[in-house]
């Protein structure tokens, strides 16, 4: 069995790579289902990231998922959209939110009828020009807007190599600036690092929630399990169930009108 790299660099890119709108449409439709393994195994935010919308009233979570920041806001209004059923039903279950189905690019929200808004793992699935106009169709003005990634802190090596294998973490290089269009322009930027626990079990299912999975054929997925048991048992010499400190990196950008 032919075995990852142990020496492929970093990921340089600021965003993912498509091919066209419509790669991209297919890509991000890959999360319509196991939306139940997203929850177990994805991380949260941290309260770095999670306050910046600290005095907001009224605020939307964009493209919410199963609600893994808006659980962590307090507000009169919390609103949690997404275009995945599945995604919207575990979200709704938590009654932490007013939860519906729609797309970023148009929410089905009133004109001025918030004032903060996140889209916390999701801007690289969007159109963001179109994305950025019905922003600031839905926000009130001196309404602000938090984008936010987490990402598989891959200064560690083990974590890059671990990247590599279940094909995700380091989409998104150091320092990496989002696209944004007006009226919008970065205010702020937080950059932070911390740890979250995973069992190697889990960090199966961790790889069962990254589009390269959800993509793949059969045979892919028994590579990457395969490549998986064989570094984290063999290589690694990680006992079966073992629970690991997993580091994440966050980097999150405060929006505002210009």
């Amino acid at each position: 069995m032919q075995r990852p790299s142990l020496h492929r660099p970093p990921s340089a890119k600021s965003t993912p790579t498509f091919r066209s709108t419509q790669h991209r449409q297919h890509s991000a439709g890959a999360f319509v289902r196991d939306a139940d393994v997203y929850d177990a195994v994805r991380p949260s935010y941290p309260p770095e990231v999670t306050s910046l919308l600290n005095g907001c009233d009224q605020i939307v979570d964009i493209g919410a998922g199963t609600g893994k920041f808006v659980e962590k806001l307090n507000a009169s209004f919390l609103g949690a959209l997404d275009p995945s059923p599945a995604m919207v039903s575990i979200a709704a279950s938590k009654s932490i939110a007013h939860v519906w189905q729609a797309v970023a690019e148009s929410t089905g929200l009133a004109d001025n009828s918030v004032d903060g808004a996140v889209i916390a793992q999701t801007w690289h699935w969007l159109d963001a020009s179109a994305v950025c106009q019905e922003l600031d169709r839905i926000l009130s003005p001196g309404g602000k807007v938090v984008l936010a990634w987490n990402t598989l802190d891959v200064s560690h090596p083990w974590i890059l190599r671990l990247a590599r294998i279940i094909h995700s973490g380091d989409i998104h290089r150091e320092g990496f600036v989002p696209e944004v269009h007006y009226p919008w322009t970065i205010s702020r930027e937080v950059r932070t690092r911390w740890v979250t626990h995973l069992r190697t079990d889990q960090l199966h299912l961790l790889a069962h929630t990254r589009s390269y999975w959800l993509k793949s054929s059969e045979k892919v997925r028994q590579r990457v399990t395969d490549n998986l048991n064989w570094y984290l048992h063999e290589r690694l010499e990680f006992q079966p169930g073992q629970l690991l400190p997993i580091p994440y990196r966050t980097d999150a950008f405060v929006l505002e009108r210009s």
